[in-house]
């Protein structure tokens, strides 16, 4: 699965992009997914609004999702979702500067 957010992210944003996930009968939470926000230009929303989604579980805990962030703002916001998941028994959840290093990630072969 691929998700490509581009312009202003807003917690509003991800909220509706969860709940779609979580009403469509065709999703699997075992899907592989990569999020990429190299197209992004602003992130409004707080680390409150943060730490309230990432409570919200949507995909399973060992399903490979990685973020492609290449700037250090966004790095930085993948890594405190990552984390956050992490805390819930999330092990799936990894960030990377380019498409490509994701890709190979999530299509690679299980460590």
């Amino acid at each position: 699965m691929l998700t490509t957010v581009w312009g202003k992210l807003t917690f509003t944003d991800g909220v509706a992009h969860r709940n779609e996930l979580r009403s469509d009968p065709d999703f699997d939470p075992t899907y592989r997914e990569i999020s990429d926000f190299t197209q992004v230009t602003e992130l409004a929303f707080s680390a409150e609004e943060l730490r309230g989604h990432a409570q919200f579980d949507v995909f399973s805990p060992s399903s490979r999702r990685a973020f492609v962030a290449p700037d250090d703002a966004k790095f930085g916001l993948g890594r405190m979702f990552a984390m956050l998941r992490e805390s819930r028994g999330d092990l799936g959840i990894r960030v990377f500067r380019t498409l490509e290093e994701a890709e190979d990630w999530v299509f690679g072969t299980d460590e």
